[in-house]
């Protein structure tokens, strides 16, 4: 498993809880960790799926050390399929292999109180991202600190397809949110990229796709709240649609239309993309929404859905999940998410598509595999 079967967890807005009891429904598991390469008063940290866990902050939920290079938490959780990582404190400095790539994702299915050992003799240092080798194919421009009221400022990157630099041709515009996992390894949270500038490099090439502007808007730190429904993912679409497609119709050769206006993501990225096409139709009028957590946990975006009555909104969406562990989890959603857009008017094939790839993890490698086929739903010539 690698970074991205923790992402829709990730955008769990609850704060942690640490939970010092037994809690009804829930399942006492340790967590062991042996790293004799470590000192004794080195700071290890749990992190991963669910509130207890931290949902993926690095350095939220602290191991005790116990002596003999030996660390260990007890927690209670309520989650029955979980998915977590060690770290010394911060993604780059994460638990690693021999080669000094991070680990995958260990996955743990809870049934009864549970002790899991693990030992781990290998950690990133605080350089280990620069040995990722990365590069963007194409053009790329960048615009740095991007804020709003509310919002933490944050990075913007422009892909500009092959082309662009002759004529005076305008270009339909595709809005990615997570922007640093999109176009560049190096800059990815975990070695891997979409690899959308080299799959959109190639459909255009080979006139499968419509040469289109790509823009990765960057997270930050309230990534869990920006993505989802409330004050915050409120405020983040205000800021996409008041702040980040007014510079870049400004600065580039637009369509600015909602026809040729996109926007994208995964995980809560996707749910994301989704909610912004649905509450602003007449800026957006299509969207990839790769593995979203339409409705899970205390997240329940098919109400929203559901109760529209108004007359049906222009759009059209390309919508997908694997079948793996969590991906699992966000099938119950996507199937009530389906079924309201059936009911809505919205047709399979035509205003939307679903694919369901049952092996898929959720993770960018899948998505990336996936994602020729969401850019030729939407952008095909």
């Amino acid at each position: 498993m690698r970074f991205f079967l923790l992402i829709f967890l990730c955008l769990l807005s609850q704060p942690y809880l640490s939970l010092a009891v037994h809690q009804p429904d829930s399942t006492k598991v340790i967590f062991s960790v042996y790293a004799p390469t470590l000192p004794q008063d080195a700071s290890v940290y749990l992190t991963g799926s669910t509130p207890e866990l931290g949902n993926w902050n690095p350095s939220k939920v602290a191991m005790e050390y116990t002596g003999e290079h030996t660390w260990r938490k007890q927690l209670y959780l309520k989650e029955k399929s979980i998915a977590y990582k060690f770290t010394l404190g911060s993604w780059e400095r994460e638990a690693a292999n021999e080669q000094g790539q991070p680990l995958p994702n260990f996955n743990l299915q809870v049934s009864r109180d549970t002790l899991v050992r693990h030992e781990l003799k290998y950690w990133l240092s605080r350089d280990s991202k620069k040995q990722i080798t990365g590069g963007i194919t194409g053009q790329v421009v960048y615009h740095h600190n991007l804020t709003a009221d509310s919002l933490k400022s944050r990075d913007v990157v422009v892909w500009l397809p092959p082309g662009y630099e002759k004529g005076n041709r305008r270009y339909p515009v595709l809005y990615m949110h997570d922007g640093q996992n999109v176009f560049d390894p190096a800059t990815s949270s975990f070695g891997v990229d979409w690899r959308i500038d080299e799959t959109a490099d190639s459909l255009i090439r080979n006139g499968k796709m419509e040469p289109t502007i790509i823009v990765g808007i960057n997270n930050t730190a309230d990534r869990m709240q920006e993505y989802v429904p409330g004050e915050k993912g409120s405020a983040y679409m205000e800021f996409v649609v008041h702040t980040v497609k007014p510079l870049i119709d400004q600065h580039y050769r637009t369509k600015t239309g909602p026809k040729h206006t996109l926007t994208g993501g995964s995980s809560a990225g996707g749910i994301m993309a989704f909610m912004l096409a649905w509450e602003y139709p007449g800026v957006f009028s299509k969207a990839i929404c790769m593995s979203p957590a339409f409705k899970i946990m205390h997240i329940d975006y098919v109400k929203d859905v559901q109760a529209y009555s108004g007359s049906k909104k222009k759009l059209k969406l390309y919508i997908d999940n694997g079948g793996i562990d969590l991906e699992a989890r966000l099938q119950p959603g996507i199937d009530d998410m389906l079924t309201a857009l059936q009911q809505k008017g919205y047709r399979e094939g035509k205003d939307y598509l679903w694919v369901h790839d049952k092996q898929a993890q959720h993770n960018e490698a899948a998505w990336a595999k996936r994602l020729p086929q969401a850019l030729i739903f939407l952008l095909g010539k």
